[in-house]
């Protein structure tokens, strides 16, 4: 049987197309292969984006801003000393981009105007931190990113 240039590119073609199906139904299958969304509740999230705006901005108007460190400890969150640390509630959002499953978040709860989270509760990688907080009636928003 004597095989023509059109029936070639004929099978050339569906082994190809079959090819790239076999990876397609094999990354699909696969729990390893997590297809997770970006956040949970995503338009939820866009419907904030105005307030989150204007907590920026309140953020960015104060003289001593809110500070992310790394320490050996942890990561430390120093509030402005200025403030009265007892009357500032909200949360600190952690963010995995690469994972949704190690996403937390801790309430601010203070004595001191300062906030350690221990070393025990992160993952070595890239981390984006949301810290939530209001004083005296007036929401702030500052946002960071640490490599631990």
């Amino acid at each position: 049987m004597k095989i023509n240039w059109g029936t070639g590119i004929v099978i050339a073609f569906i082994l190809f197309m079959s090819f790239i199906l076999f990876f397609v139904f094999r990354v699909q299958s696969n729990s390893k292969y997590d297809n997770e969304l970006v956040v949970e509740k995503y338009y939820l999230k866009e419907q904030t984006f105005e307030r989150d705006l204007e907590r920026e901005n309140n953020a960015l108007d104060l003289h001593e801003k809110v500070v992310c460190t790394k320490t050996p400890e942890g990561i430390e969150v120093a509030f402005p000393s200025s403030f009265d640390c007892t009357k500032i509630s909200g949360k600190v959002s952690f963010y995995r981009p690469s994972s949704q499953k190690l996403d937390f978040e801790i309430p601010i709860s203070l004595s001191s105007p300062h906030l350690l989270i221990p070393k025990s509760a992160l993952a070595d990688g890239r981390w984006d931190i949301s810290i939530h907080w209001n004083y005296e009636g007036k929401g702030y928003l500052s946002k960071q990113t640490l490599f631990f």
